[in-house]
């Protein structure tokens, strides 16, 4: 005991919440070991200090402390010395005798943790409003209240040298693809890393090629990992964040949202093509108005061009620079209003940009007609959250190919989006899956969403291979 203890001691020297109970039994003397920060004190002191110095109990072997003795649900042996520090410092009681090599490891975490509440990033007009928290055991609990199923099987890995962070591998056995579990599970256990604070640091491993578009699914909402599951993908829990990671994710899915599922089905393809239209809007009508007004005027109505040279009349700059300008002071006010508190950030961001357009033409820096392409273009990103940065990038690429090239910049810049897109890999899956593949796609929720009867029959029991 003297062995363990002193090792222990030594591991946690200058901890000043590492803590040592010393308690006299049947088999001696015997010491807790524990962070206080992190453990249950009422729960140390009403199910293991109080039956241990109760003497009433036949307790002669380290045996009948488990069995017999201790009034813990979770309680077992420790492997070593280096699973000793594990459990303690995950919030677990290691439990040592004087003349024991054994030791008993019991599970009373206490620490602090934030309640379940309705995700900020994605906000839904019907459906479920929960959300996951930092503690992935309550994100686990969350999905398995919306997963009954005995083959849904969570795998915990110890990620990082120093943090030792718990990261759950979570998919349905039989549905999920076996070569997608063993991509995923490989990945992770080939990272070298001293440490793991969030999800992206597995996500930036789990993508094949470097872009601007995310080629992993993360999501705050249980209903939609559930759902992501019962397809027949992986997700992966990290804890200490509440984002849980998916693969493979689509493109498609980008044009989706969580209450899609909950709304009139209808509405829900209407919203879906007006996404279609904001990405188009929103990646080459900036490239689209430059190139017209600076290379092919002659496409205009005369009506229309005269309106446009009496708006730009007095304007110093191109109209490329023009639009560049307010492209990215859009930009700066979108940020603004993010890292802002939330209280001030949106109306911050309202006020701001109502006195950006009229003051910038009141000054003769920008046209009505360009705060009018800009703001409609800017707008337009905000339907599609999850490629926002990517498009606002690519408009800005495809606004410079415009201004120098005219129209075939324009459909040059689209070629070029179109075969990025096109080459990114996600699971072992072509990121545009199922456009522009041999492979059939079995599911009915592609673009327009079908009956929910007919999709949930479609998803449940079948995974992704099935498509192949």
């Amino acid at each position: 005991m003297n062995k363990n203890l002193n090792y222990l001691k030594k591991r946690f020297e200058k901890a000043f919440d590492a803590k040592y109970r010393e308690i006299d039994t049947k088999l001696g003397k015997a010491t807790l070991v524990f962070i206080d920060t992190l453990c249950n004190s009422q729960f140390i002191s009403d199910y293991i200090v109080s039956p241990l110095k109760n003497k009433q109990y036949e307790c002669n072997t380290i045996d009948d402390v488990v069995t017999k003795v201790l009034e813990i649900n979770i309680t077992d042996y420790v492997k070593d010395l280096d699973d000793a520090v594990l459990h303690i410092l995950s919030g677990d009681i290691v439990l040592t005798f004087e003349d024991e090599e054994k030791m008993i490891y019991c599970e009373v975490k206490g620490f602090p943790t934030r309640g379940i509440g309705i995700p900020l990033t994605e906000s839904v007009l019907k459906g479920p409003r929960e959300g996951f928290n930092e503690l992935f055991v309550n994100s686990i609990s969350l999905i398995r209240r919306k997963i009954k199923n005995s083959d849904l099987k969570f795998e915990p890995i110890y990620v990082g040298e120093k943090s030792q962070t718990v990261v759950c591998i979570s998919y349905i056995e039989g549905v999920a693809p076996k070569h997608l579990i063993d991509e995923v599970r490989n990945t992770i256990n080939g990272l070298n890393l001293d440490f793991i604070l969030d999800t992206n640091y597995i996500e930036s491993k789990l993508r094949k090629k470097n872009s601007l578009f995310d080629t992993v699914g993360y999501t705050e909402k249980p209903d939609e990992v559930a759902s992501k599951i019962m397809e027949g993908r992986v997700a992966v829990l990290v804890d200490g964040t509440p984002f849980v990671i998916t693969l493979p994710c689509f493109f498609l899915e980008n044009f989706q949202t969580p209450d899609d599922y909950y709304l009139n089905r209808m509405f829900v393809n209407f919203m879906r093509v007006l996404r279609w239209v904001a990405f188009f809007l929103a990646t080459f009508m900036p490239g689209l108005y430059i190139a017209t007004v600076t290379h092919h005027f002659s496409l205009l109505t005369p009506m229309f061009t005269f309106r446009l040279a009496v708006a730009r009349a007095g304007v110093p700059f191109p109209t490329w620079l023009e639009v560049t300008i307010m492209m990215l002071a859009f930009q700066l006010i979108k940020e603004a209003g993010l890292r802002l508190p939330q209280p001030i950030g949106g109306a911050m961001s309202i006020v701001a940009a109502l006195i950006l357009g009229d003051a910038a033409v009141g000054a003769g820096i920008a046209s009505k007609i360009t705060i009018i392409i800009v703001a409609l273009s800017t707008l337009s990103y905000f339907l599609i959250p999850k490629i926002y940065g990517a498009i606002s990038i690519w408009s800005i690429i495809i606004t410079i190919m415009s201004a120098i090239f005219g129209l075939p910049g324009l459909f040059t810049g689209f070629i070029v989006l179109l075969t990025n897109i096109a080459d990114l890999e996600t699971g072992g899956y072509t990121y545009l899956f199922p456009v522009g593949t041999n492979s059939i796609y079995k599911f009915k929720d592609v673009t327009f969403r079908g009956r929910i009867s007919r999709i949930s029959k479609t998803i449940i029991g079948k995974g992704i291979d099935d498509e192949n």
